[in-house]
């Protein structure tokens, strides 16, 4: 049964959609059947792999009950995509009156994780209800962070709402990774890092994900860092941060 892996800071411009793309890639290059959930009605996970008018179902259809298992294309060897649309927006009044609205995401997966090694879920920049979906399906929290100090103070509300769902849903869920994005050799990003660590401890991924100009580029270039810039520090970051996640 695969793990369920919830990407998630409620902080934007940390890199979410783009590790949960470029470690799902990288997975899948070493073998693994990986399923990417697109949680964020901006559905730039799904640009990345297929134009939004051409999505038939999304996972805002399969979480308000319009199909009854999450809507799933296949991206590539070994990798599929759930996309998101527009529609996700929504979300947060449709789901308000649901019984059990905080599980209805972990119902659909479940009867999923059999097929998948891993399953990633792309969560949006918010700690809403979508967001709460997700922690209570979720296997491993994984919060990107930037090595900054405004994004590592606000990282608060989101222990807060891990906390609770622990508390009433999902008893196993913890912040077990903490990947380091944009970084570079700077001194306030080597302070940040050592506070980081301090924090989180050995969950803070070895690797960190380097300031590099090919992983901007890359979304309009087909949306594979691998096959764009093989040679880059972002691909070989990614690649070595998705060694560190299966030896976990």
């Amino acid at each position: 049964m695969g793990k369920v892996i919830a990407i998630a800071n409620h902080k934007g411009g940390v890199g979410k959609t783009t590790t949960t793309v470029a470690v799902g890639q990288a997975l899948a290059r070493k073998g693994k059947t990986v399923l990417l959930v697109d949680l964020d009605a901006q559905a730039n996970l799904t640009s990345f792999f297929i134009d939004e008018e051409q999505v038939e179902s999304s996972i805002y259809d399969a979480l308000v009950g319009k199909v009854e298992r999450l809507p799933i294309i296949n991206a590539g060897e070994r990798l599929f995509v759930c996309p998101s649309t527009l529609e996700l927006a929504m979300a947060e009044t449709d789901l308000a009156s649901r019984i059990a609205r905080e599980r209805i995401l972990s119902n659909l997966i479940e009867p999923e994780r059999d097929s998948y090694d891993y399953i990633l879920l792309d969560c949006p920049p918010s700690l809403g209800i979508i967001t709460t979906n997700a922690l209570a399906a979720a296997t491993d929290l994984y919060i990107p962070l930037t090595a900054e100090a405004l994004p590592l103070v606000g990282l608060k509300m989101l222990e807060e709402i891990v906390a609770e769902v622990r508390r009433s849903i999902n008893g196993s869920l913890a912040v077990s990774g903490v990947i380091i994005t944009r970084y570079n050799n700077r001194k306030l990003n080597k302070a940040v890092l050592d506070a980081i660590r301090a924090k989180y401890g050995d969950r803070v991924f070895d690797t960190k994900i380097r300031e590099n100009i090919a992983i901007a580029e890359t979304p309009l270039y087909g949306g594979n860092i691998f096959d764009y810039a093989a040679s880059s520090n972002g691909a070989k970051d990614y690649d070595a941060l998705a060694n560190e996640i299966l030896n976990r």
